[in-house]
């Protein structure tokens, strides 16, 4: 059973919709990928630059998942890159380990940049963003990545604001200092994803829609099975994230699916938009659980927040996110919400996303932890590679280690909900 898309602004305001044929029958290719987000239709992109025949099969629609319904966010904050960083120091070494951590961060910019100019994908793509301080206790930590940057290409893109001067640019007094960083991005990401799409069949990727996956029979020619018809090649790429049931013998207990829920406004009048955001700035704060926010193409607040870790759709997104955007912005109390809506994160234990083989020449993919847009084009090189036979990042991400619950993903969840709680809470006392 396959399900339209959700009712967002996003799918609203799509520049050209998809309308790939379902599968039917056998062909052979290349590379199968499995899954319509940005991992699957990059990774088919990529492969497809490089000469391969690629075949793409989505359950639903291309971008119908998470690719399509973020925040539109593009910015280096890397998932798990702590966590990845203490893993890595042995087998690279301390600095060798804090360079490869520190390009990963800004890789994706580079290449969804490239690929925006390349095939003039219609996207809404803008430049800036700030980091606010929630506390005068997250300051510190604010600054000690500001100054890291100072060592840095990167760091001409970044300034510190101060109190005064984070509240110059974004019209609320919450905050209390901020890192605004011009490198980074926001974006329409439903439109980036279709755009994608449409790049990857001019290069002769087939795409098939509306195609769930009933099966993968591993082997020297794996195969893909869907109830009319299948992908038959030399290699797979699993890219389904929260989404998909496959493959649970190995991939069970590992990523959990947490609900993101974003509202967005009526369109604002100009005085409006100048005096939240005058220089059109996409925004988060330093929370565990964090508020994000920018403006979209045609003037309204796009406005997400929290999250809903018992892997269970949130019951009414606008009454739990209106308190939390007026809060941030009074001045819009009342303010008309015209479309409200939820995706699913995959959300892994480390937030080191992760990467590995079901068999040799069936890969997978998944678990960005809130950090997709930028995360899934990074990795989605790195699956292309290890395809083509250059494993050396691949392996890397394969052989970190990572928490499973083997029980069952419910208690995964409740499990993270707990953490989470637990994190809520230590960040309430620093």
């Amino acid at each position: 059973m396959t399900e339209p898309r959700c009712a967002s602004y996003y799918s609203a305001t799509v520049h050209q919709e998809s309308e790939y044929p379902a599968l039917e029958g056998d062909h052979h290719v290349d590379v199968a990928v499995i899954g319509g987000g940005f991992t699957g239709v990059n990774t088919a992109l990529e492969l497809a630059e490089r000469g391969y025949s690629v075949g793409l099969v989505e359950a639903n629609k291309v971008g119908w998942g998470a690719s399509g319904r973020n925040g539109g966010q593009v910015t280096g904050s890397l998932s798990g890159q702590d966590a990845m960083l203490k893993q890595l120091s042995k087998p690279l070494g301390q600095q060798d380990a804090e360079d490869f951590v520190w390009g990963l961060r800004w890789r994706g910019h580079r290449i969804l940049r490239e690929r925006v100019e390349k095939y003039a994908i219609p996207c809404d793509l803008k430049f800036g963003h700030l980091q606010a301080a929630w506390q005068p206790s997250h300051i510190d930590e604010l600054k000690r990545d500001y100054d890291a940057s100072q060592h840095h290409d990167i760091g001409r893109h970044i300034e510190w604001l101060d109190t005064e001067a984070t509240r110059a640019v974004i019209g609320t007094r919450l905050y209390h200092g901020a890192i605004r960083n011009n490198y980074n991005m926001h974006l329409h990401p439903l439109n980036l994803c279709l755009g994608e799409a449409r790049a990857a069949e001019s290069l002769g990727v087939k795409l098939f829609e509306r195609s769930p996956v009933r099966n993968i029979v591993h082997g020297d020619k794996p195969r893909v099975e869907t109830d009319r018809g299948r992908l038959i090649a030399n290699a797979v790429v699993l890219a389904g994230n929260a989404y998909h049931r496959l493959e649970r013998k190995t991939l069970g207990g590992k990523l959990f699916p947490a609900s993101l829920g974003i509202v967005t406004t009526e369109p604002l009048s100009l005085a409006q938009r100048k005096a939240i955001n005058p220089d059109d700035l996409a925004v988060y704060d330093t929370r565990f659980v964090l508020d994000y926010y920018r403006l979209t193409a045609d003037g309204r607040l796009l406005f997400g927040g929290g999250a809903n870790y018992s892997g269970k759709a949130t019951a009414d997104v606008g009454a739990e996110l209106r308190p939390r955007l007026e809060h941030t912005f009074p001045q819009l109390k009342g303010i008309g919400l015209d479309f409200q809506w939820q995706g699913m994160a995959g959300i892994v234990i480390n937030r080191i996303p992760q990467l590995g083989q079901l068999s040799p020449g069936v890969f997978y993919a998944q678990g960005y932890s809130g950090h997709g847009i930028a995360t899934s084009h990074i990795v989605s090189n790195i699956m292309a590679d290890a395809v083509s036979g250059q494993l050396e990042e691949f392996d890397l991400f394969a052989n970190m280690r990572h928490w499973r619950i083997p029980l069952s993903d419910q208690l995964g969840n409740a499990l993270l909900s707990a953490g989470m709680w637990y994190y809520q809470l230590r960040e309430k006392l620093r």
